[in-house]
């Protein structure tokens, strides 16, 4: 099943002409967004970028995807959520909403908190504890536990290259890291010792 492309335009049209009446006559048109794994792969970066625009408009497909009038002069975004297919594009557009959503003002409560989150700044998010500080025998580092800010956000920044480091190592290439941090992490993958 292809979607054809004339009830498509007809619905995207009568979208955009109710989001055009009901901004001031200077906003821009909403992004057209095609959910299709042959998209651009949504990144933080990207879903910054969505952030910042009044209307995003989401085209779902189902089954073998759209009639290629459609990709080619209706929409604005081609966004895929991975390397894999699943039977429509419903899903993969509620991430990108959430994903986008979660970056608007006010609707984490905290405007702060997105700051930190995995790929935020290019790195992977560091480790989280809670009370007790000792739980099994597994105890929070103490570090953690000295109300000294300034070693936190130094354990946390290097906790965070670490866990860059092991589970997503690709990611380091494009993260803007100082001489200093290069030079630590290359020292840590012999230390096993620096990962508490």
């Amino acid at each position: 099943m292809v979607l054809k492309p004339d009830p498509i335009f007809a619905a995207v049209e009568a979208v955009v002409e109710s989001a055009r009446q009901a901004a001031s006559p200077e906003a821009k048109p909403p992004r057209v967004i095609l959910m299709c794994p042959q998209g651009e792969p949504l990144s933080q970066a990207k879903a910054r970028e969505l952030a910042q625009e009044e209307h995003l408009v989401f085209i779902c497909g189902h089954y073998e995807g759209y009639d290629e009038r459609i990709r080619e002069f209706l929409i604005t975004d081609e966004l895929s959520i991975g390397d894999y297919v699943l039977t429509g594009g419903e899903l993969p557009a509620m991430v990108v909403i959430d994903a986008v959503v979660r970056l608007l003002p006010g609707v984490l409560g905290n405007d702060r908190s997105a700051l930190h989150d995995s790929f935020s700044d290019g790195l992977l998010e560091y480790p989280h504890y809670t009370r007790p500080p000792e739980f099994r025998g597994w105890k929070v580092p103490d570090v953690l536990l000295s109300g000294n800010h300034a070693e936190i956000d130094k354990w946390r920044r290097r906790q965070s290259l670490l866990r860059t480091a092991k589970r997503r190592p690709e990611l380091l290439e494009r993260a803007e890291l100082s001489d200093k941090e290069r030079d630590w992490l290359e020292q840590a993958k012999n230390r096993p010792d620096l990962e508490r």
